[in-house]
């Protein structure tokens, strides 16, 4: 079997190379971190890795499979505020049971991504265009709902925001949990189903796979509705660890979303990649945060400055890879 996809590109067929240089970075900087700073490597803190960074995970997720399908969604972090927002604003004001909140909140964010999706693919328009128009409506409709911050002292919200899960020796919290399981869901969907193998193919040659016979509008409009529902998962899961909703939430997260996907090891033009390189791609930026948490006389800026440095590498290695297999 030939070693190169059919996608035009002349991209290796098994993305291993820049899942395993993530994986090796991580253990890199674990290890570092470990020599460094005592404790660092204390099973809670690896744990808090993850429930720090559970509502990223869920929207990088998303948002890797709208890359392998070879679009980008710039409006997650706006739809993230949007849904604490509405999340606040329906447990507060309008005092609705908050199971009807977390469907209704979840419905409207899949909605959401499938218009866009709809826009996309009936105007062919570029996803960037439409998803910056989104970004910017949801930005909006925050503001609308209220201009301040809702802070959210629901019962359940409350108890769920102070659970911790014992786990051999320290603790999670359930939105850790929720974001694991959605990650497996996620890796069945796109390795072990027909929408999965639809995105691949249409990421790699959107003109091939329509020849084929893939019903590229529908799943291209299910890309981005299920971009949008990771994105209002993503918002109820930190509106339960902030415990309100604010316009201003989210800020520049969808670049984080960006970079973790990318820095696990998914193309940015689309049709190679691995879901799972999330998890590797948002550990090793909350490894970063933590790093520098530790070293308490760097500036939290030096987090963006290690994360586009790290990005602007992984996009080079990813190029050169592909060049050499052409």
């Amino acid at each position: 079997m030939s070693a190169i996809a059919g996608n035009g590109r002349g991209i290796p067929a098994a993305p291993w190379f820049t899942s395993l240089v993530t994986v090796v970075l991580l253990v890199a900087m674990l290890g570092i971190g470990g020599a460094a700073y005592p404790g660092f490597l204390s099973l809670q803190v690896l744990f808090n890795l993850l429930i720090d960074n559970a509502f990223l995970l869920v929207l990088a997720i998303g948002m890797g499979f709208v890359i392998l399908s070879g679009g980008i969604d710039l409006s997650v972090g706006a739809v993230l505020a949007l849904s604490t927002m509405v999340t606040a604003w329906l447990l507060q004001t309008a005092h609705w049971h908050p199971a009807l909140v977390i469907a209704a909140v979840l419905a409207m964010g899949a909605l959401f991504g499938g218009a866009m999706g709809a826009i996309i693919h009936l105007f062919k328009l570029q996803p960037f265009i439409v998803t910056l128009a989104g970004m910017f409506l949801a930005r909006g409709l925050c503001y609308l709902i209220s201009v301040d911050s809702i802070t959210i002292d629901e019962p359940f919200f409350a108890a769920v925001s102070q659970t911790q899960i014992p786990l051999a020796g320290g603790f999670v919290s359930p939105g850790a949990v929720v974001a694991l399981v959605v990650l497996l869901l996620a890796v069945w969907l796109a390795h072990f189903t027909a929408f999965g193998r639809a995105i691949y193919a249409i990421g790699g040659n959107e003109q091939s796979a329509a020849m084929m016979g893939l019903d590229v509008g529908r799943t291209k409009v299910a890309v981005y509705a299920l971009s949008g529902l990771c994105a209002a998962l993503g918002g109820v899961l930190f509106s339960f660890y902030m415990l309100s909703g604010y316009g201003q939430h989210g800020q520049g997260i969808e670049l984080d979303a960006i970079a973790a996907v990318v820095i696990g090891g998914t193309l940015l033009t689309g049709g190679y990649g691995y879901i799972a390189g999330a998890l590797s791609g948002v550990l090793v930026l909350g490894a970063i945060q933590t790093l520098i948490a530790f070293d308490g006389t760097l500036s939290s800026w030096w987090t963006r400055i290690v994360i586009g440095t790290l990005l602007f590498v992984f996009c080079v290695v990813q190029r050169v890879v592909g060049g050499r297999a052409t």
